[in-house]
């Protein structure tokens, strides 16, 4: 069972990321899709850059909860892009949409598909 948990989170993101790019096709706009880590150590699994340069930070959690530090690296993605800076979401295998913070969600996966 510890080596599928070990697994699920590589998993997951990478579903998220086929998904978003899926959805990217009518886009008006399309974003560019990137990763952030700084020389920390600190990451954001996929940043979204709309053509002007406006970013989203979006985490991907195999969890049913999240907690401050999950929020950790869309702090600092927000700090480094500044102004540019949109939003910042965990998605996460919950089941409601959180506040957690100026311009930060956690938002459950299953909105990838919801209206």
């Amino acid at each position: 069972m510890a080596n599928l948990q070990k697994c699920l989170g590589p998993l997951l993101e990478s579903f998220v990321v086929q998904e978003l790019r899926k959805q990217f096709g009518w886009s008006m706009r399309p974003p560019m899709a990137y990763h952030f880590r700084t020389a920390a150590g600190r990451e954001v699994d996929i940043v979204l850059e709309i053509p002007g340069g406006k970013v989203v930070g979006i985490e991907v959690k195999a969890a049913a909860s999240v907690g401050r530090t999950d929020f950790t690296g869309l702090r600092e993605l927000a700090q480094a892009a500044g102004d540019d800076f949109v939003r910042g979401v965990v998605l996460y295998l919950g089941e409601n949409v959180l506040p957690a913070g100026q311009n930060l969600w956690a938002v459950p996966i299953s909105e990838l598909w919801a209206r």
